[in-house]
This record gives C-alpha cells, structure tokens and sequence, in this order.
C-alpha cells in the first residue's frame, strides 16, 4: 500500500494527522506548483441528480483535504466542475470543454450512465483518463476504451444481487419489473429481464416509462393484475421511485419492492406520503458502508461518519455510499499523481495494476483486461427504513 493510502485512512481521524501524513507525498518529476486539473461531470440538477449531489460533497471533502495539506507535493488539486444537468446533451458539451479548454488530466464522471453512454466514447477518441462510478456492463472495455476504469459495481453485480435476493430469499418467483427510459432505466431492463428468467423466476410485467410521469397506478395495477409477488424498480430518478412505493402504499398492496440504490435515499425518503410506506423496500447498497447485525459499521466506514459529523456534512438526503465514492476518486486521482505524475501513460499503467485500493466504499482493483474494480462479495441488499447517517441495516435473510 502505498503512502497516500495510509494518508488517506489517518485524514479519516483528524485533520491534524491529514495534514501531517499528506505532506509526506513523494515528488514527481513535474513543475511543483503545477495544479492537476481534474474535470467532474455530475448531475447536479434535473432528475437524475440525487447522486451527484452526494458524491459530490465526498469529492469536495477530499479536494479540500489535499489542498489543506499541502496539495500533491505542493501540486494543488483544482476540481473544474460542470453540472450535466441530467442530460446526455449537456454532458457531452461539457466534455468538450473540458478536455479542449480546459485541457484537464483526468475526469471523474459522468456519475449516471446515462450521460455517461454519451461521453465515454468521446473521451476515448481524445485519449482522457477517465474514472466513473456508472453500472451499465457496456461502459468499461479495455479493448475499446483502454483509459476508462469503473470504480463501482456493474449491472450484472447489481443484478446477481438484487435478483437472487427476490427469487432465492425472499422465495418470490413472479416479478414485475419497471424501468424510467433513461439509458441506464432501459439498459438494466434489458439486462435484468433474462437473468431473472434464468434464476428460475417468471417476468410477468416489464416495461420502461417516463421517468416524469405524475401518475403510476396504472402500471401498479398492471403489475397486481399480473400476479406480481415483488417489483424490482431500475432507475435513479428520486421522483419515480418515491411515485412507486406511494403508489403500492395506497393500494395497500403488500409485495416487496427491490432494486436500485436511490430507494433508499434521503430524497426518496422525502417524497414518501407516509413513512410506512417505506417498509419492505430493499434497495441495493454495499457491505463496508452498512451496519452489521449489531448495528456497527465497519472501522473504515465509522471514522468517516465521525468526520463528516465533526464537519457538520448533510447526510440526511444522500447515501454515504455516494458520498464515499466521492472522496475515493479523489484520493485515487491523487495517489496515482503521487506515484507517476499525472501523464496519461503512466497513470493507465499505474491503474492497471492497482490491487485493493482502500476506499472507505470498497477496495477497489484494476488488471490491464479488467476494468470493473468493484469486488462481487461486497455487493448486497438492505432495508430502506433502517436508513441511518445514509448508512442502512442489511436486508433480513442477508446474514451478517
């Protein structure tokens, strides 16, 4: 493990010792005063927003980190940040900017597959360094896109998942399965349908619907009229999501809901019409940011909370995954810049061979064929209304 990596864990406990053991960043053999530019794509407005949100109060923690303690060998940390708005459009121009005017050295983002659909392409064809948190299995290929690297699960983990837990848990083999028309909504659709049919479980709704429309019943029926003993919802759309557990809550129509993550957030939350509403709904989260069967998060996750808590972060409308994911990218980005300086060569091949990168989200490995960093057995489910410092309670029947 390298040395930012243990800075990184001892800024997680105080300030004091960030700002001692960032100052001990080995030099590299660049202009000292330099900053890295880091291009950020988030969605911090629009629909699709609730991540962006989060994971970027992570990333702002860790710039400010940095840069209080000295930068990269006094290189400083410089977040040039454009708002996607939720629109593949947008991302796209601002990529350009990015990489053509900004001339930037590494992007983080876009941070919903949908926009990222759009960009990742482009930054291939301009030879960017990129680093995205998307779950679309298509967004990485090594052969394709050699300098794109995902530092979170991809649909098949998330699939695996969340549908085994339906089919082989919770014992429902009849499942309605709904997705917003967004590229991430339609691709999960297309992938989810077939894996559920494999683990032995029969599809008896699918369907992909405006993320925007004000009134669900009609599908919920849909869904009842069909049998359906659970609904697996697929998009990050807070709005839709919330509509779709207000929607059963009023038919009082008892079936599990299980899916996408942001059932789970402070935003949906907030758009609940009743907080029983939220019972029997277990989104998709991940082991190292969720309380075990005593209610303890694990150490890494803990003293993250206790810092954001000292700092006075809003985590009451996001998820901590979201914000952890933030402040590992950055500190991913700056230990890669520690170790070889910030060409795009050398940090391709630094990434290539990165092994357990120790993230407060997860540990995160990359090989020169595999691109999807995120380990398979951290990949779990959880109960929405245990939600807690964005941090939930495993799912019952999930084990410890």
């Amino acid at each position: 493990m390298s040395k930012l990596s243990i800075t990184r864990r001892q800024a997680l406990k105080s300030a004091g010792a960030a700002a001692i053991a960032a100052s001990s960043v080995a030099k590299p053999a660049i202009a000292a005063k330099e900053p890295i530019l880091i291009g950020y794509l988030p969605a911090l407005t629009g629909p699709s927003s609730s991540t962006g949100v989060g994971m970027t109060r992570g990333a702002q923690l860790a710039v400010d980190e940095l840069n209080k303690a000295g930068g990269v060998d006094g290189r400083m940390i410089e977040l040039i940040v454009r708002d996607t708005q939720s629109d593949p459009t947008k991302a796209v121009n601002a990529t350009a900017e990015l990489t053509r005017s900004a001339k930037v050295d590494v992007i983080f983002g876009p941070l919903n597959s949908g926009e990222s659909l759009a960009v990742v392409p482009i930054l291939a064809r301009s030879n960017t360094l990129q680093i995205h948190p998307c779950w679309v299995d298509s967004l990485t290929d090594p052969k394709k896109y050699p300098l794109c690297y995902r530092n979170a699960p991809t649909n098949q983990q998330i699939g695996r998942a969340s549908n085994r837990y339906v089919v082989e848990v919770l014992k429902k083999k009849k499942i309605a399965i709904i997705s917003d028309t967004t590229g991430y909504g339609t691709s999960s659709l297309n992938a989810y349908v077939p894996m559920v049919k494999q683990m032995g479980g029969e599809v008896v709704y699918q369907a992909s619907v405006d993320a925007a429309n004000p009134d669900l019943k009609p599908e919920i029926l849909r869904m009842q009229a069909a049998g359906a003993e659970a609904i697996m919802p697929w998009s990050v759309n807070a709005g839709f999501l919330s509509r779709i557990i207000n929607t059963r809550g009023q038919m009082v129509w008892d079936v599990p809901i299980c899916g996408q993550t942001t059932l789970g957030s402070g935003q949906t939350q907030q758009l609940l019409e009743k907080p029983e509403y939220w019972a029997k709904v277990y989104p998709n989260n991940f082991r190292p940011v969720c309380y075990d069967s005593t209610g303890k998060l694990p150490e890494r996750a803990r003293v993250f909370v206790d810092r954001l808590h000292t700092l006075k972060i809003d985590m009451g409308d996001t998820l901590l995954w979201w914000i952890g994911v933030g402040y590992d990218t950055l500190y991913m980005i700056a230990e890669a810049a520690k170790a070889v300086g910030t060409d795009t060569k050398a940090m391709e091949g630094y990434y290539n061979k990165m092994k357990k990168f120790a993230g407060v989200y997860g540990d995160i490995s990359f090989t020169p064929e595999n691109h999807d960093g995120y380990p398979d057995d951290e990949v779990v489910m959880v109960e929405a209304n245990s939600l807690k410092d964005g941090a939930f309670n495993l799912a019952p029947g999930y084990g410890v």
